[in-house]
């Protein structure tokens, strides 16, 4: 290959429906060369067995070797670099052999309920969010290992591997602890960057079930001889950390220039804030129900976890077990006709967490904080996007106000930024205006963090983000709403705080 030609890498993304293997191209020579190609998408279908939700995760493996073969094909070599970032907080046991001890467990499961308040007891909430940082969610790591406590699998355990990091090892037979992936376990301190063994002590979570921690852009092994016969790829194939939370990826690729930006990394979930220098850990920043996740080159991702698109994925999923499918295309269309804010609920309400009969749960929250409810399938569709572009606003709004940062342009990265109606609600909503896209932003930090440490490219994060301006063209809403418009967002707005929007933790 000549000096002058971009060098492949292979981005394995991880999601909670699909995974995928990219190629992305790069150079930072020139005007600098930035190209992603998808080259394999496998589903991910989680499985309940004996009561329990699972990962399949062979499955996915599976996918990731079919991934990396597809990439030398596309790439017509092996790729200089893996890379590999998922969805956060689930993890894999393994024996001293190296064996795992059954499926991962899903984050949708059951199994934590009622933990939170067990740990509430040993350890308050304003200590443990003074310790890590950590928003409330119900499937943090923490109450995951709380729960499995007298467990045969923790019993037996000799290494708890993040799902990222299990990929990984599988692939090289080395293990670490990714740590913007290990800062969403609530077990990592954000202001040290290390375990909070303030935390795991009294709660007996062994920290040495965890390897060493390692930080985006270091070394993580090389594909292994059986890895690379089954993926025909010429080795050595080395591996390397990135932000291995997808969201840590994703951010790393938001195309801004300067500070004065907020995002919102839309998918399943849409995880909405700032990107800070240091983390924001008052009593204030606690009951608003913020987090301090850890970002590439040292940053903090100070955000809110929004249910997401997993409310209109859900409800297309109950309309095809009603046998009344929906096109998404024609869905939106219509959505789009349908007279706004009619029908909003709280988007962030943890009562949307389960999966099932959602269009009817949605109609319930409507009519629960004194919002008609929708009718059929365009009107909930809008209620879903109104009500994500008002949990957008809220969480926005609110990151500036706790962290004194404030901002002039939302960017919204990840599926999400291919909706425009859902990019121009959000804009309308914030009274900002709205950058979309990259759709594939976590693929693309992913491949950047590794194109780096290859030497490809060079810089801090603005660098690599002035690549990301420089060749790819993102889509730009400006805010529509006239002044009657910004009031009818503001009532609904305050309709939800009135109904306890944000304090019910």
């Amino acid at each position: 290959m000549s000096p002058t030609e971009p060098l492949p890498f292979a981005a394995v993304d991880l999601g909670a429906s699909s995974g995928r293997v990219m190629v992305g191209h790069v150079s930072g020579r020139g005007a600098g060369t930035l190209r992603l190609e998808e080259v394999h998408r496998f589903p991910n279908r989680p499985v309940r067995t004996s009561g329990t939700l699972h990962w399949d995760i062979l499955s996915l493996y599976g996918g990731v070797l079919d991934g990396l073969r597809a990439a030398g094909t596309a790439a017509g070599r092996a790729p200089a670099s893996v890379g590999i970032d998922t969805w956060a907080v689930d993890y894999g046991l393994l024996d001293a052999s190296g064996a795992l001890l059954g499926n991962p467990v899903h984050y949708r499961d059951t199994r934590t309920d009622g933990e939170a308040e067990k740990v509430a007891a040993v350890l308050p909430p304003a200590a443990l969010y003074g310790a890590t940082g950590l928003q409330y969610l119900p499937f943090n790591t923490l109450y995951q290992l709380t729960a499995a406590r007298g467990s045969a699998a923790l019993a037996a355990a000799d290494r708890l591997l993040l799902i990222p990091d299990l990929i990984a090892y599988w692939l090289t037979g080395e293990a670490g602890t990714e740590l913007t992936n290990a800062s969403t376990t609530q077990l990592v301190d954000p202001r040290t960057r290390d375990w909070a063994r303030s935390v795991a002590e009294p709660l007996g979570i062994d920290l040495s079930l965890f390897p060493a921690l390692r930080t985006p852009g270091s070394p993580a092994g090389s594909l292994l001889p059986d890895v690379l016969a089954e993926t025909g790829l010429r080795g050595p194939v080395p591996v390397t950390a990135v932000g291995s939370h997808d969201t840590a990826s994703a951010v790393a690729a938001v195309p801004a220039s300067g500070d004065r930006f907020a995002y919102v990394a839309t998918g399943t979930w849409s995880l909405a804030g700032l990107e800070l220098d240091a983390p924001v850990l008052t009593e204030e920043s606690r009951r608003a129900n913020f987090t301090n996740e850890l970002g590439v080159d040292g940053t903090v991702r100070y955000l809110r976890n929004i249910m997401g698109l997993w409310l209109l994925q859900e409800c297309l999923r109950a309309w095809e077990a009603e046998s009344a499918p929906q096109s998404l295309d024609r869905l939106l269309a219509e959505a789009a006709d349908v007279p706004g804010l009619r029908s909003f609920v709280d988007a962030d309400d943890p009562a949307f967490l389960a999966p099932g009969e959602m269009p009817r749960r949605i109609a319930d929250a409507c009519r629960n904080i004194g919002a008609r409810a929708p009718e059929g399938p365009a009107e909930t569709a809008r209620c879903v996007l109104d009500s994500l572009a008002l949990a957008h606003r809220r969480a926005i709004e609110d990151a500036q106000r706790l962290s004194g940062r404030s901002v002039d342009t939302v960017h919204i990265v990840g599926g999400g930024a291919h909706n425009a109606l859902l990019c121009q609600l959000t804009a309308d909503a914030c009274g900002l205006p709205v950058v979309a896209g990259p759709a594939e932003a976590a693929a693309l930090g992913n491949v950047l963090v590794q194109a780096r440490a290859a030497g490809a490219v060079d810089g801090g994060l603005a660098d690599l983000r002035a690549l990301v301006r420089a060749t790819l063209e993102p889509c730009r809403y400006e805010p529509a709403a006239d002044r009657a418009g910004r009031a009818a967002w503001d009532r609904a707005a305050a309709l939800i705080a009135d109904a306890g929007a944000g304090t019910r933790r």
